[in-house]
């Protein structure tokens, strides 16, 4: 079943209702909106080189086109390869290549950086609201595709801890799946109530957008194209039934926010893609009210691994609110969760050992690497790399993360990855980059390397390779970085040495 069924009903049933919004501006009823999508469908099959099974990147911020673009894709029959908009050029343009991308939509302030770079394996690149994208709706409606519910919907490309991303294929069941769990589990979404896309719909907040057109709700971008604290709230004071996806880091500002709120209109907020303190979130429920739930997954089972509800977070009363608010909450609906050891077997409640999930939402695999699927799917279990216990209740924990995964402001950061860059230059012999607890960010990106470097160089060397959030926000140089026997780098030891330095600095008044 293709996903654009659902909006093909709700075209149908509901053609005069509001479908999307930019702000507090509705401009697209549901009939709009199909046929925008199946428009834009014909005009994509009619492109030269774009075959049943064509890839259709979009590299663009938050944007309205971003909706029908989505849709007109799936309504051809297509597959989505949606590129977070913050990423370098570079990198965009590697994704690009690799997933055999045919078309690309960019937006207007990313074309100039991506069209230097495109590989030669891309035939058309379209921006966003310019004449060539406007001729693609002049032709007639497409009828919607049909799709076999294991057919390829969404390339979904995570960071990889060996410096390149990994494309998570998604199907139209494994999305579907997705959607009914949070309409279950997070978030019983009514007829017109309404998603305001504020973090990136390339990734977390874009996988909700389905389960609002199937409930006929309202999908609005802000008029940003991002996420400004007094607008989010602006926008909460005046649209009632109102939900946002948003890192751990967004909430704490909009908590931090002045701006008066009537907190009665918020719906639900939704986090994820990073652990937030217990005290944030107990200050958050003071400023807000019980209007928070939380989610944990990854991008091969999005969304979806286990929900604190908001019934559990606004459970002031229980005896163990606060250790239930330190969890990752019960396993949703939608899948199963084993915590396993090193052969994969269930280890005893309450031990420590790897999340495991399997179920629909759990993706195909990933794109053009047997060896990467193989192993993280084997047994017929994701193995997610993080480390986890459950206890008795079912409550899930998140203990550690392997692989050294840095997370800041939501965003997965893999140090491997800044690593190479740093080894590119002549004047770096060895690097190791770690992340540093922050209190706005959670973590941030620090780099210790070895070499006659000097810092400014190679943050001009990030800034040219590298997406901006990834770049070391301090470069420390040593004589040599600490190792173990076989030669390996010891990032525990950076990790303390770096904690001493920085409570150091911060003693003395200033910064490392």
């Amino acid at each position: 079943m293709n996903l654009a069924a659902w909006l093909h009903r709700a075209g149908r049933a509901r053609p005069d209702s509001p479908a999307i919004a930019i702000g507090q501006r509705t401009i697209a009823s549901y009939a709009r909106f199909a046929e925008r999508a199946a428009r834009l469908a014909f005009g994509l099959k009619s492109l030269p080189g774009v075959g049943r099974d064509a890839r259709v990147a979009i590299f663009s911020k938050n944007c309205a086109e971003y909706l029908e673009i989505l849709y007109g894709i799936w309504w051809a029959g297509l597959t989505a390869v949606p590129i977070n908009a913050k990423l370098h050029a570079a990198e965009a343009a590697w994704i690009l290549e690799h997933s055999g991308s045919a078309v690309a939509f960019v937006g207007k302030d990313l074309e100039a950086s991506l069209a230097a770079q495109a590989p030669d394996s891309l035939k058309h690149l379209i921006t966003v609201a310019s004449p060539a994208y406007d001729r693609l709706y002049s032709g007639d409606a497409s009828a919607l595709a049909e799709a076999a519910p294991d057919d390829l919907a969404w390339l979904f490309y995570t960071s990889g801890t060996t410096g390149r991303p990994k494309g998570a294929m998604l199907s139209h069941r494994n999305l579907m799946a997705t959607s009914f769990a949070y309409l279950t589990d997070v978030d019983t979404t009514m007829p017109g109530d309404t998603l305001l896309h504020a973090a990136p719909m390339s990734h977390g907040s874009g996988i909700y957008i389905m389960a609002h057109v199937g409930r006929f709700g309202v999908n609005a971008v802000a008029e940003s194209g991002g996420f400004e604290p007094n607008e989010v709230l602006s926008f909460f004071n005046n649209r009632p039934g109102t939900s946002m996806f948003a890192a751990p880091t967004m909430i704490k500002r909009l908590v931090e926010c002045g701006r008066d709120v009537a907190a009665e209109n918020i719906r639900t907020i939704i986090w994820g893609g990073a652990p937030m303190h217990v005290a944030d979130i107990v200050r958050a429920l003071d400023r807000f009210g019980p209007r928070f739930a939380q989610i944990y997954g990854q991008g091969e089972t999005p969304m979806t691994g286990t929900v604190l509800s908001k019934a559990d977070i606004a459970h002031r009363d229980h005896p163990r609110w606060l250790e239930r608010l330190g969890s990752a909450g019960l396993v949703n609906s939608a899948v199963e969760v084993r915590i396993g050891g090193a052969d994969g077997n269930p280890v005893p409640e309450g031990e420590s050992g790897e999340i495991l999930v399997r179920g629909d939402t759990v993706m195909l695999g990933y794109w053009d690497n047997p060896e990467a699927t193989a192993d993280a799917l084997r047994g017929g279990w994701l193995h997610t790399g993080d480390v986890g216990s459950i206890d008795g209740e079912g409550y899930v924990t998140l203990r550690d993360r392997s692989k050294d995964v840095i997370i800041s402001g939501g965003s997965n950061i893999y140090p491997r990855e800044v690593e190479e860059v740093l080894l590119s230059h002549p004047g770096v012999r060895e690097a190791s980059v770690i992340g540093r607890p922050d209190p706005e960010w959670g973590e941030v990106v620090i780099a210790y390397y070895a070499g006659d470097a000097e810092p400014a160089d190679l943050d001009r060397l990030c800034l040219d390779s590298i997406a901006r959030f990834k770049r070391p926000k301090a470069y420390i140089r040593l004589e040599s970085l600490p190792k173990n026997n076989y030669g390996k780098i010891l990032k525990t030891e950076l990790r303390d040495a770096d904690r001493t330095l920085h409570n150091e600095a911060v003693t003395n008044g200033g910064k490392a």
